[in-house]
């Protein structure tokens, strides 16, 4: 997905003057610059969990403006510093050490919904690198960001319930992978 922020006066008030473009598909397959509008954050926000499994599966972020818009959300900075903030407060309800990330330190609040902690525990190793790979410095693809968002947000996964039979450690590997290519 290519992105670009620039000024667009545009003399309303209510708009600070910046702009979000995006690259996204027309009709014929081709790439056309348009203007992100608040109504495409807004419903990107709002269709969060359906969009992030779309862009989980390997939808194009270009396919439409809801997509784009809740990309960009989900590849910013502060966003992947949160979800690495979440994997460490995992470990650490889980009764691991954090991972050492370049971020404030964080506290070992208990979770608030019941975790796995022998499933947890032993993907540690793992969990602690995806953290690493999210709080990294430089542009990610969003796959695999979408892919940590899906797993940290599904309270029938492997993280949280007992009986889920999906494979923690896998589903970890597959999104380093995603994160890293």
């Amino acid at each position: 997905m290519t992105t670009t922020t620039h000024s667009t006066p545009t003399g309303n008030p209510a708009d600070p003057g910046r702009g979000m473009h995006v690259l996204l598909n027309d009709n014929l397959g081709r790439l056309m610059l348009q203007r992100l509008k608040p109504w495409h954050r807004m419903a990107a926000r709002c269709r969060a969990p359906r969009l992030d499994r779309e862009l989980a599966g390997g939808t194009s972020p270009e396919a439409s403006a809801s997509l784009a818009a809740r990309a960009m959300r989900l590849t910013s900075m502060r966003f992947r510093h949160d979800l690495a903030a979440s994997v460490q407060r995992i470990l650490v309800a889980a009764g691991q050490p954090p991972a050492v990330l370049p971020s404030p330190p964080v506290a070992g609040h208990p979770p608030h919904v019941p975790i796995c902690r022998a499933r947890i525990s032993q993907s540690a190793p793992l969990l602690a690198e995806l953290a690493g790979h999210l709080a990294g410095p430089g542009p990610v693809p969003v796959r695999g960001v979408a892919m940590v968002s899906q797993l940290l947000a599904d309270g029938t996964g492997p993280l949280y319930h007992p009986a889920c039979r999906d494979d923690l450690a896998a589903i970890i590997e597959r999104a380093t992978r995603a994160l890293t290519v």
